[in-house]
């Protein structure tokens, strides 16, 4: 696979083609069957907020948006 791909789908598909010259049982080819992962979008997250508390395993972690917009997941 030496072209780039815009999406998972995509490095999947071709994975799967470029599988065909790799013998059976590689990596490679296995991967073409996995599913996509889901995608929630950071809005759907965090809503009109800056800072969202999230449970998890029994912890507490704090996801919050910079000043420069990027993400950040604190415990």
């Amino acid at each position: 696979m030496t072209a780039y791909h815009h999406t998972h789908t995509e490095a999947l598909q071709a994975a799967a083609l470029d599988g065909a010259r790799v013998a059976a049982g590689s990596p490679r080819v296995e991967a073409a069957s996995i599913a996509p992962r889901r995608r929630i979008s950071s809005q759907a997250l965090l809503g009109n907020e800056r800072e969202i508390e999230i449970e998890h395993a029994g912890s507490l972690y704090r996801l919050r948006v910079t000043s420069l917009g990027k993400l950040i997941l604190t415990k």
